[in-house]
């Protein structure tokens, strides 16, 4: 069997193996800093930054970090949605050495108390409306200084003026800084460029902890390389040969905290020269909708809910929005219906694909072609230089053929160095050069992957196998249904039992019996959820993944009532 049937899939241009340059992350930035000096890298409500500017900012900011104490190796704490500060602090951090901890901003005290202390911070950059959340921890924790910056800093001199002090209050932006805290701005106006100290940083120095979103079990800290992100930004950039460089627009959407946002869309669109435009909040569609049009976006990378927001949105089906610019979208974090594809390339006119990826490997190792064939249910073919094997789900080291389902395996540039602090968890995922991802999948003859379901959330009713995706995937199809989320919840006879979390299309009615009777036409009796549940919403990770455990843990919850 041919080792890589997939690269016979790969569209035209696209190589099996690339030439990385021996760079880091900052150094691409500084290198399209100095060819595309002048053209705007950021835009948030109007206001934009060049790329001239974001690189003397971020020097100078690096400067005054320097004058802090913050050295090379340091971890330090970035607190930030999407927005020109996050670029700022991103950029200076990784000049210094540093080691870059982006931190979820709707985290809570106890998930902030934990990431905080496993990575051993000592430093925070904020936005102000995190800075109670953390002087509420800092005495339990290292943090010896915050950092930090009002989100009026790089609004617009109008906007900032209609940003009264009664807003800012309202929104939790309007706060007085304690003990030897400081101001961003105040760090930056205190320095030059030339004052930033000259650090000699390799491809193997650590350039990110990335936490995973604790979706299955506690969070852990994936120890990430300069190689990793900079291999990956490239193997991004190869697998869409008609970038133009210096002509993109990124609609920054999906988290820039999170390495999905990062890499595929901060990293890859700085390789690119492109224009970043910052959206804070994603879940407000109506902004996405405007900030899409007004600056014209071409790329847009996110998550299955966030396309179909767009495509169900009342204006977008009404026709009021023009978004003919999009030309490029990597879809991920979630499974992408045949229909939201199909509905959203017919929207915009520009492409959609399905990619996979893990914290693990920051952050993509499959995707679907671009031009060629996306096969529905695929998370694509493996990117440029990435070795992918399934393997026996029992010896772990059997390589299975074409069609048999088992545990997806990775080996590639990107492919972390370890867990940090955790050499137990990351012996059990690394094991002789493969990356052993939790995921359960087939590969066909083509070289297309297919994700059957995540290792540990195999449900076992009296014995039988049922994966909740393919479940999800039945009922999803019922057309009165807007999403649902599918389980295994504890069951006095049978052991477990197969939930459904059901959320109906506005204006919908239907009934258990209704979606029992739809899913016993498609799928075994063992398969058949045994409770359904009707719920508003699901709970979802910050980047779009239905937290099944979640679901679980508020079954139980329910139960004990």
């Amino acid at each position: 069997m041919n080792n890589k049937p997939w690269v016979k899939n790969y569209d035209q241009g696209v190589p099996e193996t690339l030439a990385y340059p021996d760079t880091t992350v900052q150094a691409i930035f500084e290198e399209t800093a100095r060819k595309y000096a002048d053209s705007i890298c950021t835009i948030f409500h109007g206001a934009t930054l060049t790329y001239r500017q974001v690189n003397e900012l971020s020097d100078r900011l690096a400067a005054g970090l320097a004058g802090l104490g913050v050295k090379k190796g340091d971890r330090v704490g970035i607190f930030i949605p999407n927005t020109p500060q996050f670029v700022i602090v991103y950029y200076a951090l990784l000049k210094l050495g540093a080691v870059v901890v982006a931190t979820n901003p709707l985290y809570t005290e106890r998930e902030i108390e934990y990431q905080v202390n496993d990575a051993g911070l000592e430093v925070m950059i904020l936005m102000t409306n995190n800075y109670e959340k953390v002087k509420a921890i800092q005495g339990k924790t290292r943090i010896k200084r915050i950092i930090a910056t009002n989100i009026k800093e790089q609004l617009p001199p109008v906007t900032r003026l209609l940003f009264t002090l009664a807003k800012e209050k309202k929104a939790g932006f309007k706060v007085t800084l304690r003990d030897n805290d400081v101001w961003m701005m105040d760090l930056i106006a205190k320095h030059k460029p030339e004052e930033r100290p000259r650090v000699d940083i390799h491809m193997d120095d650590t350039a990110l902890f990335q936490y995973s979103g604790g979706t299955t079990g506690l969070s852990k800290g994936v120890i990430a390389t300069h190689r990793n992100l900079v291999c990956n930004t490239y193997q991004i950039d190869a697998w869409n040969p008609s970038g133009v460089e210096g002509k993109e627009v990124v609609l920054m959407a999906i988290p820039l905290y999170h390495a999905y946002g990062m890499v595929a869309g901060l990293n890859y669109g700085v390789k690119k020269a492109a224009s970043f435009v910052m959206v804070p909040d994603p879940r407000n569609t109506a902004d996405v909708l405007k900030n899409l049009t007004q600056y014209k976006a071409t790329i847009y990378p996110g998550v299955p809910a966030m396309y179909n927001a767009i495509n169900n949105h009342k204006d977008v089906q009404a026709g009021k929005y023009d978004l003919s610019s999009i030309k490029f979208c990597i879809s991920g974090s979630a499974p992408l219906l045949r229909e939201t594809k199909d509905r959203f390339e017919e929207i915009t006119g520009g492409k959609l694909v399905e990619g996979y990826g893990l914290s693990e490997t920051p952050v993509a190792t499959h995707c679907n072609p671009v031009l060629g064939l996306n096969k529905p249910g695929s998370i694509g073919l493996p990117l440029p230089d990435v070795d992918c094997r399934v393997v026996d789900l029992e010896d772990g080291v059997t390589a299975l053929e074409a069609g048999q389902i088992g545990e997806i395996t990775i080996r590639g540039p990107q492919v972390m160095k370890g867990y940090h602090n955790m050499p137990t968890e990351t012996a059990n995922v690394l094991r002789d050069g493969w990356l052993y991802t939790g995921d359960i999948a087939y590969m066909d003859e083509d070289g297309y992957f297919f994700i059957v379901d995540r290792k540990k959330e195999m449900i076992k009713p009296g014995g039988f196998q049922v994966w909740p995706r393919e479940v999800e995937e039945i009922i999803q199809k019922f057309a009165k249904v807007l999403e649902v989320g599918v389980a295994g919840v504890p069951d006095a006879h049978s052991g477990e039992a197969v939930k459904a979390w059901v959320v109906l299309k506005p204006g919908e009615t239907a009934t258990a019996e209704e979606i029992r009777s739809w899913c016993k036409e498609q799928l075994a009796a063992y398969k058949v959820p045994k409770d359904i549940e009707f719920v508003e919403a699901l709970p979802r990770s910050t980047v779009g993944k239905i937290l099944r455990r979640e679901l679980v843990r508020q079954h139980k919850e329910g139960s004990h009532n």
